[in-house]
């Protein structure tokens, strides 16, 4: 265990500008735009039931609504965030077996008493949970500032939403609730992680190429075949389940599309779908058999690049 956590800690420090400070960034980059908009009066227009919420004082029942859609959408702030987690994974992945090879570091590593599959092991904890935790960590503080910048805002027009945001039981679910699906993530994250990790293993040099153009050469030769030949494939399937689950899944709430057809956000129409609604169709992607095959898939694709790590020494 003392060792594991050594190995990630390694990793963290030697990736920090990639999967630290870049989700930093832009989430300083949201909160100053979005202070910017709120304090500068560019979001004075905003209504609800015919109140100009940046320029009156409101009060009842439409005052309770207004403090029930900021508890359950200040994590929204985050999004820009969340979705960079998707490259971010993505790119680490693509090099974490490769680079070492490159620079020769691989060399060093072997001469300490690690194996192979414990560092291959460590590489794959940090990308399917470290890395999204810190980036979830940093979404809700994006998303606490926007929230408690948007009171102070509504405060100087004498609404003060505080007490109710407060009391609100959304306002401390979302959080709990974000990191909720990291299991579901990693599951999703499998395929897309374990092809990388194998690429990267195997490619002596322009891994981006292999990572992404076999599967899209792959579905465009199929498609070629399907149109040219009339070999009855089915490309648009091989395309959703194969190519996209390869290249996409480690983009946060793409199990929502990779399931679509099977599962639903329940949530009224011209509604914002409340968080919870989006929490329970995402745990209900796992009662799938495709989840599992694309898990089964990438342990198995992780166990390729443990066995090539262990024969490969030099780029």
């Amino acid at each position: 265990m003392k060792t594991m956590k050594w190995l990630i800690k390694r990793e963290i420090w030697e990736h920090k500008g990639m999967l630290f400070w870049t989700p930093v960034v832009i989430a300083t980059a949201v909160a100053l735009l979005v202070l910017a908009s709120l304090f500068l009066g560019k979001m004075s227009g905003i209504n609800v039931d015919g109140h100009n919420i940046g320029t009156v004082t409101i009060e009842g029942a439409v005052r309770m609504r207004i403090a029930e859609t900021l508890s359950q959408a200040y994590i929204g702030a985050g999004m820009p965030v969340l979705m960079v987690l998707g490259l971010l994974v993505f790119f680490y992945c693509l090099g974490a077996l490769h680079d070492e090879r490159r620079d020769r570091s691989l060399l060093f590593w072997k001469s300490l008493p690690v194996s192979d599959f414990t560092t291959v092991m460590s590489k794959l904890l940090l990308a399917v949970v470290v890395a999204p935790l810190i980036t979830i960590a940093i979404a809700i503080v994006l998303g606490l500032v926007v929230l408690v910048a948007a009171c102070i805002m509504l405060l100087t027009h004498g609404t003060n939403l505080f007490g109710a945001v407060l009391a609100s039981p959304d306002f401390w679910l979302s959080p709990l609730r974000l990191i909720g699906l990291l299991p579901v993530y990693v599951l999703w994250a499998l395929p897309t992680v374990g092809w990388l990790l194998m690429v990267s293993s195997m490619a002596r040099s322009k891994v981006f190429l292999w990572a992404v153009g076999t599967p899209v050469i792959t579905s465009l030769l199929i498609l070629w075949a399907e149109k040219a030949l009339n070999f009855g494939i089915n490309t648009a399937w091989f395309a959703e389940h194969i190519t996209n689950r390869i290249l996409l899944g480690v983009v946060p709430g793409s199990w929502l599309i990779f399931s679509k057809d099977t599962v639903a956000i329940a949530h009224q129409d011209h509604k914002m779908a409340l968080p919870d609604a989006i929490f329970n169709a995402s745990w209900s992607t796992l009662g799938g058999a495709s989840v599992w095959i694309g898990a089964a898939a990438g342990v198995a694709m992780i166990a390729v690049a443990v066995y090539m790590r262990r024969r490969r020494e030099e780029a």
